[in-house]
C-alpha cells in the first residue's frame, strides 16, 4: 500500500510558515532512537550553507572582478547564472548542500537556493527565502507518493526605500522563466533549512534506506518545530519501518494542528487499518473521499490496471485524465505513450514521448526518454 510524503525535491511539500506546533517536550515524544541504527553519514546543520576552498576561490576571484563594475548582486548573479558562464545542470531528484552543488554542478532548485544564499551571506548580501505557489505537484517513487514544491530567493534589499542601494534581484532556478508572475511566500532560513533536512529524508526514504531517513528528519523537527511536512515524513518513516503505533501518533499530532492535513489523513487511513482500528479508519477515509474524491494518481492507478488487462482503449482514457489535470508528470505522458503504441496510434506515440522527455527530472531520464524518441522515428 502506497505511503505518502511530503517533498520539496523541486523540479518546480508545500512550505508552510505557522506558528509553533507542539511543545519541545511534547515532541520529544514523538522520537524512538533506539528503533534506529546510526547514520551512516554526518548530519549537521552547519555543513548546508559552508563554504569550501573551491567556493570561496570562486568568490574572491570570478565575483570580485565584476562587483567592482556590476554591484554585489549582479556580480554574484552573472558569474553564477549567465549563459557562457558556469554550467549547472538541473536534477529534481536531489538535494546537496552548498558546497556539493557548487561541485558536482547539479542539483533541484533546493540546492540551488542554498548554495546561492551561501554566497551571499559570505558577502553580506540581504536574502530573502521564498515559497512558490502554483498548484499541487506530485511524483511517485518506490510507491511512494511524494508532494513536491518550489522555492526561490531574492538577492539584495528588498525595502521599498531602496536609499540608493543596488536593487534586489529575484533568482529562480527550474522550469519557470518568470516566477516573479507565481505567488511568492517569504520564508525564513530555519524553513529552508528543515526543507533541506526533509528532503534528504524523502530521498533516503525512496532508497529503502530507513535508518538514515529518520535521522535526516529528525533534525529537520528539532531545527524547526513548526514544519509540518517533516512530521509527515517521520509517520511515513515509522510506517515503512513497520512501527505503527509510532507512525498513528505522529498522524495524529499532524492533524491535532491540521484536521484538514491530507496527507497526514491518507497515511493515517492506513496505518488505522492496519492497526485494526477499522472503524476509525473507515471514518477518517469517508471524510478524505468528500474533501477530496480522486487523489493524486488516482487515474493513473486505472491506467495500469488497464493496462495489465490489455485493455489499452480504457488505458488510454485515464492516462489522458491524469495528463489533463498534472501535465508536468513525465512519467503520464509515458503511459500514455504506451498505451498510443499498442493501439497502433503512432504519431501520438512519438508527441507523448517528446512531452514526456521535455518533462525529465534529470539528465538520465531525459536521455532514456530520448533513445525510446529515437528508435520510434527510426521505425
Amino acid at each position: 500500500m502506497k505511503n505518502f510524503a511530503s517533498l520539496l525535491l523541486c523540479f518546480l511539500l508545500a512550505a508552510c510558515v505557522s506558528e509553533p506546533v507542539v511543545l519541545p517536550e511534547k515532541q520529544q515524544n514523538l522520537f524512538n532512537d533506539a528503533l534506529f541504527a546510526p547514520p551512516s553519514e554526518r548530519i549537521d546543520v552547519d555543513d548546508i550553507f559552508a563554504l569550501d576552498a573551491g567556493m570561496q576561490s570562486f568568490l574572491d576571484n570570478e565575483v570580485a572582478r565584476k562587483e567592482m563594475m556590476d554591484g554585489k548582486v549582479m556580480a554574484l548573479a552573472n558569474a553564477l547564472y549567465s549563459p557562457g558562464h558556469r554550467k549547472f545542470a538541473y536534477d529534481a531528484v536531489q538535494t546537496h548542500n552548498a558546497a556539493d552543488v557548487f561541485r558536482l554542478r547539479s542539483g533541484n532548485c533546493l540546492s540551488y537556493t542554498i548554495m546561492t544564499a551561501a554566497f551571499a551571506k559570505q558577502m553580506h548580501v540581504p536574502v530573502q527565502f521564498h515559497a512558490v505557489s502554483f498548484g499541487e505537484v506530485w511524483d511517485r517513487n518506490q510507491n511512494i507518493e511524494f508532494k513536491i514544491g518550489h522555492v526561490n530567493l531574492t538577492l539584495g534589499n528588498t525595502s521599498s526605500a531602496n536609499n540608493g542601494r543596488e536593487p534586489a534581484k529575484l533568482i529562480d532556478f527550474g522550469s519557470f522563466e518568470n516566477a516573479s508572475g507565481e505567488i511568492l511566500e517569504d520564508i525564513g532560513e530555519d524553513v529552508i533549512v528543515a526543507m533541506y533536512l526533509n528532503n534528504r529524508a524523502a530521498e533516503a526514504l525512496a532508497k529503502d534506506k530507513l535508518d538514515d531517513a529518520y535521522w535526516w528528519v529528525r533534525a529537520a523537527m528539532v531545527y524547526t518545530p513548526s514544519y509540518l511536512s517533516a512530521y509527515n515524513t517521520m509517520g511515513v518513516i515509522y510506517s515503512r519501518h513497520h512501527n505503527l503505533a509510532q507512525a498513528e501518533q505522529v498522524f495524529r499530532r499532524v492533524l491535532e494542528r491540521e484536521p484538514d492535513n491530507l496527507l497526514a489523513m491518507s497515511n493515517q487511513v492506513q496505518v488505522l487499518a492496519k492497526l485494526g482500528r477499522t472503524e476509525e479508519s473507515s471514518k477518517l477515509a469517508d471524510r478524505l473521499a468528500e474533501i477530496q474524491p480522486n487523489p493524486p494518481y488516482y487515474f493513473f492507478n486505472l491506467g495500469l490496471a488497464a493496462m495489465r488487462e490489455h485493455n489499452y482503449v480504457e488505458a488510454r482514457l485515464e492516462f489522458k485524465k491524469e495528463v489533463n489535470r498534472a501535465s508536468y508528470n513525465h512519467q503520464f505522458h509515458f503511459w500514455l505513450a504506451l498505451a498510443n503504441y499498442y493501439l497502433g496510434n503512432f504519431d501520438e506515440t512519438r508527441r507523448q514521448l517528446q512531452v514526456a522527455m521535455e518533462n525529465s527530472p534529470n539528465p538520465k531520464q531525459h536521455d532514456l526518454y530520448a533513445a525510446k524518441l529515437e528508435m520510434m522515428k527510426s521505425h
